[in-house]
């Protein structure tokens, strides 16, 4: 009797490849699928699925679990999951932590006890979660879980980007409103965007906050409500609420953007390409992290195996940034 094995072998590929075509699953390459698919008629396999399902005593379900739903970054994330999942003929489990250690486990645990096919998990900001026990196929998020692999944009790279943005533009007073200390995407953030301007001869004014509007613009009423003179031309924040908060900070003051101001985000949520002045920032590639995280909690590859998967920031130039003497120019 023809298996998935010998239907892996004779198109050359791995058994993880083979499921994920018979999955549906849209991370698989054209010709790739074209091959295997051609392989499955020419051996005339027929998956078993209810047997398949019995063996693996798994339901055709992913949890997904993220610390908060109103955060505009996890919002767009989940709508990627459940989109590619569904594609893939699988269903989709939320669960919010609040960022709550005593959540987080009892949440995942729950979701445990519904054998699902895999998890995608964002732990909690402070990077204090206390894991979990099970076999389960996991593929962690944008901040780092002790002992398994990571799935996320490379924070200190993208902050980076933000710095030479910036430097490139002629700013030379700059300040960075960052997120809280205790938590590792933040720190990730902060040194790269502080290195950056260290190596560059650039003492910045650094602040710290939360990741939410109404901190970016008390931040940034504190850095804006002085002399000019004593003003920063530029300022960076740790995430796009934080810099759309710092835009009203600004308005309020009768401080305009970019002309005496430039402001640059970080994550390029739907927001910053709607706000105005539209923001600059750096866009992560969420729903590229979506695929690789559903095709992860598949077949237990990538991160869900251990394996770091960094994937690169995108600098967005909208119209919050502008060069240094441009007010002085005009």
């Amino acid at each position: 009797m023809i298996n998935i094995k010998d239907v892996a072998r004779q198109a050359g590929v791995s058994i993880g490849t083979v499921s994920r075509v018979l999955a549906k699953n849209e991370t698989v390459g054209a010709a790739l699928r074209e091959r295997v698919e051609a392989t499955i008629r020419e051996l005339d396999f027929k998956p078993n699925h209810v047997a398949r399902g019995l063996r693996r005593r798994r339901t055709d379900m992913i949890g997904l679990v993220i610390p908060d739903i109103t955060n505009p970054f996890f919002a767009e994330l989940a709508k990627h999951v459940e989109a590619i999942a569904f594609r893939s003929g699988l269903s989709v489990l939320l669960s919010i932590t609040n960022d709550d250690p005593e959540i987080e486990v009892a949440q995942i645990e729950s979701l445990l006890k519904s054998r699902p096919t895999g998890l995608i998990v964002v732990p909690i900001q402070s990077g204090r979660s206390r894991g979990w026990k099970g076999d389960t196929a996991t593929v962690v998020v944008d901040r780092r879980l002790a002992g398994r692999g990571l799935l996320s944009v490379d924070h200190h790279g993208g902050a980076a980007l933000a710095a030479d943005h910036l430097i490139g533009l002629g700013h030379r007073t700059i300040a960075y409103i960052a997120g809280p200390a205790d938590a590792p995407v933040s720190r990730a953030r902060r040194a790269g965007f502080v290195d950056h301007l260290y190596a560059a001869g650039i003492k910045p004014e650094i602040i710290e906050g939360h990741f939410d509007y109404v901190s970016g613009e008390a931040l940034g009423r504190r850095l804006l409500d002085r002399t000019r003179a004593r003003r920063p031309t530029a300022i960076a924040t740790a995430n796009d609420q934080q810099a759309i908060g710092l835009l009203r900070a600004a308005d309020d003051l009768g401080i305009k953007v970019p002309d005496e101001l430039s402001v640059i985000g970080f994550d390029d949520i739907p927001l910053a390409g709607l706000i105005t002045p539209r923001l600059t920032t750096i866009g992560q590639p969420v729903e590229e992290i979506a695929k690789r995280a559903v095709a992860a909690a598949i077949d237990g590859s990538g991160a869900a195996a251990g394996n770091d998967d960094l994937l690169s920031g995108v600098l967005v130039i909208r119209n919050s940034t502008a060069p240094a003497d441009r007010k002085s120019a005009g």
